[in-house]
């Protein structure tokens, strides 16, 4: 094969270069990197992130990132030069400026992975040749690598395996484990050899507790352990959760709170079973609906129902399909880069983000992602979920067959906050419109497969008169809810309908009642208190409206009952799947319709003493996106305790931060055991890492609070202090890229690379892993990455936070802090993130680090959110900046004789 005849470009902070097809390399200017690029297609890595550091987004050409993609479906890539290197097999650049002769290497290596054994080429012909009608840049260098296949290959569709109706399960066994057991399992998954640490086996023991036979209903065996960071609390209850679900043969779900986590746990399993086959069967990832590819999203796009590069994308999605373990889209064997590089193409939905599912009555049900994984669930001994799906299951009451009776809840701390977001109420036009588009269907102008309530139940409104009537009263109640350009015409004053008329009260209230932050571009919000006459005119047409919706809704979710009761002659497998999946979406939808209405109720009535209401308008950076009422619960661990745990038989709630601070009255208040009849167990097993020799936490006095260029120049200084490996936590988004554009080209003449959350057009999590691959770079973003990044070793060792991250003063937190004790209870979410903060340095034994607070009134009662022992010191920046520099010497100094790759502690 001739070597492919175009130049390559890379753009960094610290320049850029074109190499030429002719070997010539060389540095340039970004309007004639921009010129060359639009004369000719160009190679590069990270179209979005080039065009980003060359001021010109729309760039676009061969990108290394959709050629691997098409390779390797299903596989991942860290999206920097030296990840590349590693999957195309060859030599990293070492510098800059070899990058762009590097990656017309690269790109021939990668070709040549279509020689010989292959082991994705199947699909791949058909792929080419449809890509190349798209005119994808790399169509043609890679049909050239490819023969026609002596048989036509099968369609994505035909490929895909079904899944099989199981018998359900029977209930578990009840069945005692003892500590003698748990510790051999614990020892089996540590492995041979390891160092037995008894901080882990105390904690296995006292997660074992959970797993007894319940003795009293609505009363779970709950225990609630906090383990610090490093006691390998991982291995510590999967010892207990694996044991008995072998003796009673029943499923454990481990839920968390972060994909991050969630992906951590799956790989942990392999000791659990190291078979790939018998581990597929045992263990099973479940998440919300709105991860995984809706296989009927994705033939219509396919088929046309995307356009220019989302079509690509498209076609890029179907080949990892093909490959995919599971069909996860958001946190799976899905590149997370890989949307990422067609986000400014317009739509390119492939999920079921709208709850539009036609369960069974969808041709590809049968080889549904979504279903497979509910369907494996039920088979399981261990089930990975997260907070969010273990609540909405229980609230709505979705696969009660099935219904887990024990819990391991990792990432306890955040119990809180899930239910905090699942058991609120919002009344606002987004929803309201999204509520109108699943009940009507398509309405003017609107594309995509989108079918309402009449569609999706013909069968049943030919059959039942009451259900259609039913059917027909809901299209025309939801007339009343907002239409396309809602948001414009309360803009102009002119709302339309009842609901309209409300948002429109709503949003002229906030407005009257702002105290100048209007000017400032952020969202508003006050208290639903006191409310003027408007609003409450307003209230009484959209409650009848609101009624009248509600009513048919319920109707016809009892017809529906009724129907699968009498079981019609027309009535198959498949269309009663279908039917059961329209009375569960009825039924949530119906309360969400009631919980609007209680809430307008509440308008000019006296308040529920246990709910927080208010009225917003949400804005980004000035810019309108929606209006409306919310509510809260003033305390989300009761409908927690009533849904989840009163039902199960035992949970446990880990985490390294549950007591925040030390206080376990706050850990049972959280975590929903206060409302519970029986108190749970405690356990506490502080960290075992040596924090006085192994970090230090600096508070820096001489930052002036609200000083941008004296904030970046800190950060500047201390990065380079520190040679990279810096997490920067901003607890706003405007002053992380205020510093971002102060610092990055600077931090890049000194070889820094700076990744920044909210500036680099890079989901959250690919960000993490080209900081962790690369000890000299530094990240920065805001709350994402405070919680739940794991960089163990070199690569984190410097933690930067630009001030105490005081909780933000809502109406929301002003109402809980009234009642949770005022400023002790802002000090309690202070100290836990701190805490979260902090536990991102010190991951294992072997870990040294710094952490820094570029805050002179950080109050000394907050100091106790740092481990024991943790040396603390009030510093000027300029001290700050030599004791950095001096801790990375030491460390340098300590690994000089001998330079080995350390592995995680067992159970990590």
């Amino acid at each position: 094969m001739t070597a492919l005849p175009y130049p390559a470009l890379h753009a960094s902070h610290g320049g850029v270069w074109i190499a030429m097809p002719d070997g010539e390399t060389r540095a340039v200017g970004r309007g004639e990197a921009i010129r060359v690029a639009a004369d000719t297609p160009v190679i590069l890595l990270n179209a979005p992130l080039v065009g980003q550091r060359l001021g010109h987004p729309e760039i676009n050409g061969l990108d290394l990132l959709e050629l691997f993609a098409f390779l390797r479906p299903a596989q991942f890539m860290v999206p920097t030069p030296k990840g590349l290197a590693r999957v195309a097999g060859i030599e990293p650049p070492a510098s800059d400026a070899e990058v762009a002769p590097f990656l017309r290497d690269a790109a021939e290596a990668l070709l040549r992975l279509t020689d010989g054994d292959w082991p994705e080429r199947e699909g791949a012909w058909h792929a080419a040749q449809s890509l190349g009608r798209l005119r994808w840049p790399w169509a043609m260098a890679v049909s050239q690598r490819l023969t026609t296949p002596e048989r036509a290959e099968r369609w994505l569709f035909s490929r895909l395996p079904e899944w099989s109706e199981q018998p359900p399960r029977p209930a578990p066994r009840s069945v005692t484990l003892h500590d003698e057991d748990v510790a051999a399992r614990l020892a089996q998954l540590t492995g041979q050899g390891a160092e037995q640490r008894q901080g882990q086996r105390d904690y296995a023991n006292a997660a074992a507790r959970a797993f007894a036979p319940r003795e009293m209903r609505d009363s779970p065996n709950l225990v609630l352990a906090e383990a610090g960071t490093g006691i390998g609390k991982t291995l510590g209850y999967l010892a207990p959760a694996s044991l008995w679900a072998a003796e009673a043969d029943g499923a454990v779900w481990v839920s968390t709170f972060t994909k991050a986590l969630q992906r951590q746990l799956a790989h942990e399993t392999e000791r659990l079973f190291p078979d790939p086959a018998t581990r597929k069967a045992r263990v099973v990832t479940r998440k919300g609906r709105e991860n995984y590819l809706c296989l009927l999203n994705l033939e219509d796009a396919l088929q046309g129902g995307f356009a220019g590069r989302a079509a690509i994308l498209a076609q890029l999605v179907a080949r990892w399909a093909a490959y995919s373990a599971d069909g996860d889209m958001i946190g799976g064997d899905l590149p997370g880069w890989l949307p990422v590089l067609f986000r400014r193409n317009g739509s390119t939905a492939l999920t079921d983000r709208r709850g539009e599912c036609v369960y069974a009555g969808c041709p590809h049900y049968r080889k549904c992602f979504i279903e497979r994984a509910a369907r494996a669930s039920v088979d399981a001994d261990i089930v990975i979920a997260n907070h969010a799906l273990v609540m909405v299951n229980a609230a709505r009451g979705r696969e009660t067959a099935a219904r887990p009776s024990r819990y391991v809840f990792d990432e306890g701390h955040h119990l809180f906050d899930a239910a905090d977001a699942m058991f609120s109420a919002a009344l606002t036009g987004q929803e309201a419109i999204e509520l109108r588009r699943w009940i009507t269907g398509p309405e003017s102008g609107s594309r995509g497969r989108r079918r309402g309530l009449a569609a999706r139940l013909s069968d049943v409104a030919s059959y039942d008169s009451e259900g259609g009537e039913a059917i027909a009263a809901a299209v025309v109640a939801a007339q009343a809810l907002p239409s396309d350009q809602w948001l414009q015409r309360l803009a102009e004053g002119q709302p339309f309908g009842p609901v309209e008329s409300l948002l429109a009260a709503v949003r002229g209230l906030v407005y009257a009642r702002d105290e100048g932050s209007a000017d400032a571009g952020y969202g508003l919000e006050t208290e639903l208190a006191e409310p003027d006459g408007a609003l409450v005119e307003a209230a009484g047409p959209a409650g009848v409206a609101l009624d009248a919706l509600v009513r048919p809704l319920v109707t016809l979710g009892r017809r529906l009952e009724a129907v699968l009761t009498e079981g019609p002659d027309w009535m198959d497998g498949p269309a009663r799947a279908r039917i059961e999946g329209a009375i569960a979406s009825l039924g949530w939808r119906a309360e969400t319709v009631g919980a609007w209405a209680a809430l307008i109720a509440r308008i000019g009535g006296p308040a529920d003493p246990e709910f927080v209401d208010w009225l917003a308008v949400d804005r980004v950076e000035g810019r309108e996106y929606d209006v409306g009422l919310h509510r809260h619960w003033l305390d989300p661990a009761k409908p927690f305790a009533e849904t989840v745990l009163k039902p199960a038989h035992g949970a446990v709630i880990t985490s390294a931060t549950l007591t925040a601070g030390g206080d376990w009255n706050v850990a049972e208040a959280r975590s929903g055991a206060s409302h519970l009849m029986r108190p749970p167990g405690r356990f506490e097993a502080p960290s075992p890492f040596d924090y006085a020799a192994q970090s230090q936490v600096l508070i820096v006095t001489d930052v002036k609070r609200g000083d941008l260029p004296a904030l970046a120049n800190a950060y500047a200084r201390l990065i380079v202090a520190a040679e990279g490996g810096t997490l920067g936590l901003f607890t706003a988004i405007r002053r992380l890229r205020a510093v971002h554009a102060r610092i990055a080209d600077r931090l890049a003449r000194e070889g820094l690379p700076l990744l920044a959350q909210h500036v680099d057009p890079i989901d959250t999590g690919t960000l993490v892993d080209i900081f962790r691959d690369d000890p000299r770079t530094s990240l920065i973003g805001t709350d994402a990455l405070r919680d739940g990044v794991d960089v163990p070793g070199h690569s984190l060792r410097l933690a930067v936070m630009e001030g105490v991250p005081w909780p933000k003063p809502t109406v929301l937190h002003a109402a809980r802090r009234l009642a949770g004790g005022g400023t002790a209870y802002d000090d309690r979410i202070v100290r836990a993130r701190l805490a979260q903060a902090f536990g991102r340095l010190i991951r294992r034994a072997d870990d040294r680090g710094t952490f820094v607070l570029l805050s002179a009134a950080m109050p000394s009662r907050l100091l106790s959110a740092f481990p024991d022992a943790t040396p603390i010191a009030r510093v000027t920046l300029d001290e700050a900046v030599e004791r950095v520099r001096l801790s990375l010497a030491t460390r340098l100094r300590q690994e000089a004789p001998e330079s080995t790759d350390v592995t995680a502690d067992p159970g990590k």
